[in-house]
């Protein structure tokens, strides 16, 4: 008798059953977290209790957990968009430097000043993220070419132009020698709150995520986006131009992107230096993913994984663990949602056939 099964389409639960599908893989996730933990000589209950606690458990880390939120939410909400109509935009990392290179060239080398400073910057980004986005938006509008792959090697040309500008003509004569501008001006800084690093780039994250609810859901062009990604040939044969869309929705996902560049150089950083985001638009694509593509869901999942970042940054202090442990914890999560996507969608059925022996 030989075991076989096959893979059949499965009728929708509802959406108390795909609640309870994310909630058992996030479970799933800690529970095998806990076996790295314990490899490492560390008790999980005591590790998740702490991650909490520092996050969450003052009016400092909940202040450093939104500043680590606000990336991510920018990000996350430009990955999104590109996602709605099936293109995988990998390159959201790549676009902020390049947002946070012109947003830079704004606020040390273009002579404008005061009050027009920081609108420069945010426009300057919008359009450099979009730009840098619009060359994998071309190649496959125009000929097909694959926007995974353009994206992903655009990062690196985009990060090591950064570093070309911060160890050469960008570097500061007075920063003893490290790879860094000189600092903004006092007009090219966000405000800060609370006596915290907490600054106005959050707000202006969440401002981001109502504008792209708005588009998204309450225009024509945001009704096309959906129909073009759900079923190409069909938008097609109703006159809609694909290809124009796939350019556009590639180089707004970019701009977005470049945003969060002005964010972090604007209110966190107050100048272009080496390492500027570590791998805030890689971790966009998880946010992507586990939101749905919803701006809300981008919202909410990047605190929740802002939390695990500020957690992830004490459990090195208190049990001596790589950074990495909290980036193998995100990618536990991954995986574990989407098997649970797979059930959700599908079920396995055993198939028996008898055999001669």
């Amino acid at each position: 008798m030989n075991l076989q099964f096959r893979v059949e389409k499965r009728e929708q639960g509802g959406p108390l059953f795909r609640i309870l599908a994310i909630i058992a893989s996030i479970l799933i996730a800690l529970f095998v977290a806990g076996f790295l933990l314990l490899a490492a000589g560390v008790d999980p209950a005591a590790a998740y209790l702490e991650i909490l606690r520092e996050a969450l458990g003052s009016s400092y880390g909940i202040s450093e957990t939104l500043v680590k939120t606000t990336p991510l939410i920018i990000t996350g909400l430009a990955v999104s968009v590109a996602f709605r109509m099936q293109i995988w935009n990998i390159g959201a990392e790549g676009q902020l430097y390049m947002g946070a290179c012109a947003a830079t060239w704004v606020a040390l080398f273009s002579g404008v000043q005061g009050s027009l400073t920081l609108p420069a910057m945010f426009v300057a980004a919008f359009i450099a993220g979009g730009l840098w986005a619009s060359v994998a938006g071309l190649l496959r509008a125009r000929w097909q070419v694959n926007e995974v792959i353009v994206t992903l090697l655009m990062n690196y040309i985009a990060i090591l132009l950064t570093d070309y500008l911060i160890f050469g003509p960008w570097k500061n004569p007075d920063g003893f020698n490290f790879p860094i501008t000189a600092q903004f001006s006092q007009a090219a800084r966000f405000s800060e709150y609370f006596d915290s690093r907490l600054h106005s780039g959050f707000f202006l994250a969440l401002f981001c995520a109502l504008a792209i609810y708005l588009l998204m859901e309450r225009t024509i062009w945001g009704f096309q986006v959906k129909a073009i990604g759900s079923n190409p040939a069909a938008a097609r044969y109703a006159g809609m131009k694909t290809g124009l869309a796939i350019f556009l929705v590639l180089t707004l996902s970019g701009a977005i992107a470049g945003i969060a560049g002005f964010s972090e150089v604007a209110g966190l950083q107050h100048r272009l230096q080496h390492g500027l985001a570590p791998g805030y638009g890689y971790t966009a694509i998880i946010i992507a993913w586990l939101a749905r593509r919803s701006a809300l869901g981008v919202v909410i999942v990047s605190f929740l994984l802002g939390v695990l970042l500020v957690g992830g940054d004490s459990l090195q202090l208190s049990w001596q663990l790589p950074v990495a442990f909290a980036y193998a914890f995100q990618g536990l999560i991954l995986f574990f949602l989407l098997a649970s996507d797979f059930f959700i969608n599908f079920r396995l059925r055993r198939i028996t056939e008898e055999t001669d022996g």
